[in-house]
């Protein structure tokens, strides 16, 4: 007999909470863990959030397609962050079309800018985060870091834009997920840009980590609950 839904997310959300544990402190704290454990427990915790969101969103099957590319792309970014230095640019890349399949989800649901107010709100936070670090940005990731920022940026957008344009509508729950997730993913990208171009942040692992996955896994959760 097959677990049940609601037995299997339980199990899921566990595991991945133990894995993304694991990955933060072998990552953040080597004198607690071997550094080498993060490079088995990152890419696993996202592969589990992956999981986690490959069960659900049989009503929506474009929103479905577009946010478990968004996560594919982002695992490959993942592994790829795990070498900071030579392992940026294709992670920079990968999270980029990562966005982009987002925004693509979530306009499956409501027209591209449908509230515009959202747009100009995290335009002001990339404005002011790119102000902060560009004195700092070499030349060369100077373009390809704006793009990034533009695309995550709209992402957050218009994942908003989604739940404020469902206000008392079936979908609005869904809509409030993807809304944090998107929050959650600009702050995560934000340290870790800082930490990066302008830093060091004390803890910045921990913390960038900490704020990444819960924002994949309030993105994953978007896609509404497994059918029996």
């Amino acid at each position: 007999m097959s677990a049940s839904p609601a037995k299997s997310t339980a199990v899921l959300s566990l595991l991945a909470v133990l894995s993304a544990a694991v990955a933060i402190l072998a990552l953040s704290q080597p004198a607690q863990l071997p550094p080498a454990l993060g490079f088995v427990f990152k890419p696993l915790t996202t592969i589990l959030i992956l999981a986690y969101a490959w069960r659900r969103g049989a009503a929506e099957p474009r929103l479905a397609r577009w946010l478990r590319a968004g996560l594919l792309c982002s695992l490959v970014g993942d592994i790829a962050l795990l070498w900071p230095e030579q392992g940026f640019l294709p992670g920079l890349v990968s999270f980029l079309v990562a966005h982009v399949c987002y925004i693509a989800g979530f306009c499956t649901r409501k027209r591209l800018g449908a509230v515009r107010w959202p747009f100009l709100m995290f335009g002001v936070i990339a404005a002011a985060v790119l102000g902060r670090l560009w004195p700092n940005i070499p030349a060369a990731l100077q373009a390809p870091v704006v793009v990034y920022v533009v695309c995550l940026a709209a992402m957050a957008a218009q994942a908003w834009a989604w739940w404020r344009g469902s206000v008392g509508q079936p979908d609005e729950p869904l809509a409030r997920w993807a809304a944090w997730g998107g929050t959650l993913f600009v702050l995560s990208d934000a340290m870790l840009a800082i930490n990066k171009f302008a830093g060091p942040l004390d803890m910045a692992s921990f913390w960038v980590l900490a704020s990444y996955w819960p924002a994949q896994w309030c993105i994953a959760s978007s896609l509404g609950r497994p059918r029996a």
